[in-house]
């Protein structure tokens, strides 16, 4: 069948559930769907709404007010009942934590296995109920917002769900990638230390 795109741009809670959810029941083949979205709200009902029929779905921001969320259909749903909570059409429930990374591998030993453990981590991170409000990249933790990274999918999913994903400016600077950044915004350490003061819970990797 290929791939269905559903354009929800503009429209409010639940209506973009309400059309995904239309469209995957009429996909009688395997292939994508593809839901354009103006708002995070939306985008993190529709990730929900994935993982309630087991699809395997990515998020990503294309401009500052489009999102994409798209999903793999592999077998058509049908009438599959949706195993998920209820949808929230409330405000956002990004809890007030913030993660801080400051290295490309997670800790002390084989640098293999701790970018591989890094990989892990970003990835479940993606996965939390409640999303962090923002992410902080720094010294070595640069090089993972920046092309060649294993972990841009997730960061992308995370953005396009209303996390900041920040990097520091000087840092980028050093490792000699400034032009490489591909998710996120470059930050400083005024706002680097800002972050971190007002957040009500940090978690360093």
């Amino acid at each position: 069948m290929g791939k269905i795109v559903v354009n929800a741009m503009g429209e409010l809670c639940p209506i973009p559930v309400v059309k995904a959810t239309r469209a995957l029941r009429e996909m009688t083949e395997p292939g994508t769907l593809e839901v354009h979205v103006d708002n995070e709200i939306s985008v993190q009902n529709l990730s929900r709404m994935a993982t309630g029929y087991k699809l395997a779905a990515r998020s990503e921001k294309l401009s500052g007010r489009e999102f994409v969320v798209s999903m793999e259909v592999t077998n058509p749903i049908g009438e599959t009942p949706l195993e998920e909570p209820p949808l929230s059409c409330g405000p956002d429930t990004r809890e007030d934590l913030v993660v801080a990374v400051d290295s490309a591998a997670m800790g002390r030993g084989s640098d293999e296995l701790g970018k591989a453990l890094m990989k892990g981590f970003l990835f479940a991170v993606s996965q939390l109920p409640k999303l962090p409000a923002a992410m902080l990249f720094y010294n070595g933790g640069a090089h993972l917002t920046c092309r060649g990274s294993d972990s841009l999918e997730d960061l992308k999913t995370l953005e396009a769900q209303g996390v900041g994903i920040l990097t520091c400016g000087t840092c980028l600077n050093h490792y000699g990638l400034t032009e490489e950044l591909a998710v996120g915004n470059v930050t400083n350490m005024y706002a680097i230390v800002e972050k971190l003061a007002g957040a009500g819970k940090v978690i360093r990797p």
